[in-house]
């Protein structure tokens, strides 16, 4: 299975600093990031960690959620995904305190029944969200001079 790679570009400090995210292994873009933006309302024109995570979470969510209807005997036709990620305070520091999967599907072979069966099993298979519900972490940090 592939590696994919995405690489940040840091300058100043939290509160005063910036960034650029780039989607490195696809090369689709480069994005702007700030702290102070990313714990707005308003994004401001940039993106922030909690999106990058609710576009890779509702593009898994989609694909897992074809193939549960695929094996439910369905036929997707149509699947509109959004995840929305929050952001706010666990334990004294900011945190990801949820995350919602909206979806609306037109859906041939499955009733409303069947297809809910069928989503809330792509919300356990979809490797993103068994990424997010305490996968171990581990960091290789080093300092460049």
């Amino acid at each position: 299975m592939p590696t994919r790679t995405a690489r940040t570009a840091w300058n100043g400090t939290l509160q005063e600093g910036s960034g650029q995210v780039e989607l490195s292994s696809s090369k689709v873009g480069t994005y702007e990031v700030s702290f102070p933006k990313r714990a707005a309302d308003e994004a401001g024109g940039t993106t922030s960690p909690e999106e990058l995570i609710g576009a890779a979470h509702s593009a898994c969510f989609a694909m897992a959620l074809s193939n549960e209807i695929g094996k439910a005997g369905g036929t997707p036709q149509s699947l509109e995904v959004s995840a929305d990620v929050t952001l706010g305070q666990k334990d004294g520091a900011p945190a990801i305190t949820g995350i919602t999967l909206t979806v609306r599907g037109e859906v041939d072979g499955l009733d409303a029944a069947g297809f809910e069966k069928a989503a809330q099993a792509a919300k356990v298979g979809c490797p993103v969200s068994k990424a997010l519900t305490g996968t171990e972490i581990t960091v290789d940090a080093s300092l460049e001079q």
